[in-house]
């Protein structure tokens, strides 16, 4: 199975089943929510056992996608970005109410000499 000149991957990284929506969005270029919906939304306007047949063929027919060349290793590295900043923000959220709430801070102190 191709799409645009690419083979069928399943997309485990993505996956809430077994990573045939996630598989789908990749090669479409669809958005993975907009895939899922329209798989749910085929399964309630047609049969539910064909689609059902259908995404258990693709589950088996597609192939494991190796993240070390496509978007899916960027999307992780982006990921890996995104938790080390929040990991940042959230230690320097720590320091300020460390900071804020001490008795012995210099904003303590400043509040006491203005009394």
């Amino acid at each position: 199975m191709r799409f645009r000149g690419k083979r069928f991957e399943l997309d485990r990284s993505e996956r809430k089943l077994f990573g045939v929506c996630a598989g789908i969005s990749n090669a479409t270029g669809l958005d993975v929510t907009a895939v899922r919906v329209g798989v749910v939304l085929l399964a309630i306007f047609t049969s539910i056992f064909w689609v059902c047949v259908a995404y258990g063929a693709a589950a088996l027919v597609g192939h494991r996608r190796r993240l070390s060349h496509d978007r899916g290793h960027a999307r992780l590295a982006g990921r890996e970005d995104v938790r080390e900043r929040m990991r940042n923000h959230d230690l320097r959220m720590q320091a300020i109410e460390t900071y804020v709430t001490s008795s012995n801070s210099r904003l303590a102190r400043e509040i006491e000499d203005l009394r």
